[in-house]
């Protein structure tokens, strides 16, 4: 009797499995798909029942190097990360053999032939475009296997170094471009402003003398500058139709 209870005690404790929260149990019955085991404590019949542990987290695959060729023929190196769950513990089992491996493989695949879709312009604008078209084709082949895609993400985009040089050139013209374009502006306001000023100035003879005399005041501050000042025309005039006035009086 005894041995018989501790037979029947090891065959209760041989067929209680565990379950934990983030898995779920993929339960056959001689051979045959029977249910989903739920987190927690559940027997199982020895001999006649078997079951698999599939883990439900998120869980990311890091795609290697893909050397593609872009559209327009420049060659690239290109990888990424996906980042999917299990929707389906059954079909994860039953569907595909290795889904880790599966996944990891067709997205190669299908990372290299979107780029081959794209020009490099495009592929180096517009990470997120690309990143997303490969998303919604693997999860279209995916979700039969009873996997969901959450998301994909372009980690790093290799150019050979010939091609990287030429794009360091013509990003390197582009700011020279820029910045003369800028300096032009500058000059272009400034002179502008000159003009006005100029305008307002010629427009009223006292306020161009007072300029003058304020720029020569200006100047004598440093005594270490030999200065050559030439009288305008219009200072001599002024200064003639003052002598007059002078004369005038006198007479």
């Amino acid at each position: 009797m005894y041995y018989v209870v501790v037979v029947l005690v090891v065959l209760f404790l041989s067929s209680l499995k565990q379950i934990n929260q983030y898995q779920r149990g993929v339960k056959f019955t001689m051979g045959r798909f029977s249910g989903i085991m739920e987190p927690g404590w559940r027997l199982l019949i020895p001999v006649f029942q078997t079951y698999q542990k599939v883990d439900m987290r998120i869980k990311a695959v890091d795609v290697p190097d893909q050397k593609a060729i872009t559209r327009d023929n420049v060659s690239v190196t290109v990888n990424a990360v996906i980042y999917y769950k299990i929707a389906d513990a059954a079909k994860a089992i039953i569907e595909v053999e290795n889904f880790y491996y599966a996944i990891s493989q067709y997205a190669q695949t299908t990372m290299r032939n979107i780029v081959g879709e794209a020009t490099l312009d495009e592929l180096l604008s517009g990470r997120e475009k690309i990143a997303e078209r490969i998303k919604e084709i693997v999860e279209q082949e995916t979700t039969a296997w009873g996997l969901q895609v959450k998301n994909v993400e372009l980690k790093d985009v290799s150019l050979p170094e010939l091609m990287e040089r030429t794009i360091g050139k013509q990003a390197e013209a582009e700011r020279e471009k820029r910045a003369v374009i800028i300096n032009s502006e500058g000059e272009l306001a400034a002179a502008s402003n000159i003009a006005k000023a100029a305008e307002i100035l010629s427009a009223n003879t006292g306020a161009l003398h007072l300029r003058t005399l304020q720029a020569i005041n200006d100047i004598s501050s440093d005594q270490s500058n030999t200065i050559v000042f030439v009288t305008p025309a219009e200072i001599l005039r002024s200064f003639d139709g003052f002598a007059k006035k002078i004369i005038e009086k006198k007479e």
